[in-house]
């Protein structure tokens, strides 16, 4: 789709917005099926782009990103009705007699960005979001996954209701043309770079965000765990081979641009020498051997640059308080991982070090739990999503107070005295006692 089908794409869906279908239930139960449907029905065409852009590996398309895809749709089609239904909220005597709720609405019109690296599940995981929380829709994938991208716009386009939920396909154009709209919210997976311009232009409009952004995420590891580093280099070559660029369960790069990325972080002079395992290349299949580098000096460019592949650098101290010391010296990370059986320094972690999210003794898992907001921090993004949370990133929680026109309150209207002020303020402290003596005149 070219940047001037782009244009005005917001004020259209808001059109479709007005009518008040995109609010029913039956809307967003639809619109949630027709989802489901395009996981069951097309996973060998969504397997094969996955394999078309990343060379993912068929196991990790169909469990990490169709089968999630399908597990996230399922999951609010079955609480989408408690999700929607009104909170009942107590209401005090200041009100009385009164009731009130927290109506749970749709934001309106808003804007999905998403993100390369796992392209199909990060574009529907918040959409899924988006649609049970009833707003029109505007999905842009990320131009760097074409083929994903081109997928989507296809079976979207299909399956969905177009006059809510439209794809936009394209790259740096088409994004600054949606950016330049008025939407209701932006969700924005993606780097720091562009989260500021996106919040930048958010800005404009006073736009609520949510940016899920990355950097680097620190893996601890307790001298009591005892893990050598050649027990990794085992576990590597047991999961990949001797021949790991030529291994058909190891990913690509996504393009050359950041396999050259890649290359420059391991050719960094200050890491010459540290590479204890891996390292090999292939540029024509983009192709990187997972590596461990060995203590790596901290000014290094891969100890201070967003890694996003396949390297892994390590890097040792005397205690763990230098460790916390180190971490807590950097940016809030997206996620940070402990692997130790030392209980005192589990709650120390968790209650020291700030991340948007954390997994102790396992890696990623607190990802997959649709139970827990997944979410950075700091430079690590903000906002969070995943189940539940994907319905209340894009609603508005709305105060409804209802009461009778009995029981005024006369003490609230002019003219104020002493008497009023002291009843008014046992009224709101709760006080039946004192409103008694208030109204006695004690």
């Amino acid at each position: 789709m070219a940047a001037v089908e782009a244009e005005g794409v917001a004020e259209e869906l808001r059109s479709t917005y007005a009518t008040g279908k995109t609010k029913t239930f039956e809307w967003r139960a639809s619109q949630l099926k027709a989802l489901l449907k395009i996981v069951t029905h097309h996973e060998k065409e969504i397997v094969e782009a996955l394999r078309c852009d990343l060379n993912k590996p068929e196991l990790e398309a169909v469990v990490y990103e169709i089968a999630a895809v399908a597990s996230s749709c399922k999951l609010a089609l079955k609480e989408l009705y408690h999700w929607m239904k009104p909170q009942k909220v107590k209401t005090s005597l200041l009100s009385f007699p009164s009731s009130a709720e927290i109506v749970t609405e749709p934001l309106g019109v808003v804007l999905v960005i998403s993100t390369w690296n796992y392209p199909f599940f990060l574009s529907l995981d918040p959409l899924i979001g988006a649609i049970a929380a009833g707003n029109a829709v505007v999905l842009k994938p990320s131009e760097v996954a074409p083929a994903t991208s081109s997928l989507l716009s296809k079976f979207l386009g299909e399956y969905l209701d177009i006059s809510a939920v439209k794809v936009i396909e394209g790259a740096v154009p088409e994004t600054t043309a949606l950016l330049e709209q008025k939407w209701d919210k932006i969700f924005y997976t993606g780097n720091g770079k562009v989260g500021r311009i996106v919040l930048a232009a958010a800005a404009k409009h006073l736009t609520p965000v949510v940016l899920e952004l990355g950097g680097k995420s620190p893996v601890v590891v307790d001298a009591n765990i005892n893990l050598k580093v050649d027990a990794l280099s085992a576990e590597l070559q047991k999961f990949y081979g001797k021949d790991p660029v030529g291994c058909k369960d190891l990913s690509s790069i996504i393009n050359s641009h950041h396999f050259d990325r890649l290359t420059k972080l391991l050719e960094d002079q200050k890491v010459s020498g540290k590479i204890v395992y891996g390292g090999q290349r292939d540029k024509t299949n983009l192709k990187i051997a997972p590596t461990i580098l060995l203590d790596v000096p901290r000014d290094s460019l891969i100890m201070n640059e967003e890694i996003f592949g396949p390297l892994l650098p390590i890097i040792t101290v005397n205690k763990i308080e230098d460790c916390l010391g180190f971490i807590n010296a950097k940016e809030k990370p997206l996620a940070a991982y402990l692997f130790t059986n030392d209980k005192k320094l589990k709650e120390e972690f968790i209650r020291n070090v700030s991340a948007g999210g954390m997994t102790i003794n396992d890696t990623v898992l607190h990802f997959a739990e649709s139970g827990l907001p997944f979410g950075g921090v700091g430079e690590s993004g903000m906002g969070a999503y995943h189940g539940k949370f994907s319905f209340d990133a894009f609603s508005h929680k709305k105060a409804v107070l209802q009461r009778g026109f009995g029981g005024e309150v006369a003490a609230r209207y002019p003219p104020y005295d002493s008497g009023k002020s002291r009843f008014l303020r046992a009224l709101l402290e709760g006080n039946v006692l004192g409103m008694i003596r208030a109204l006695i005149g004690w």
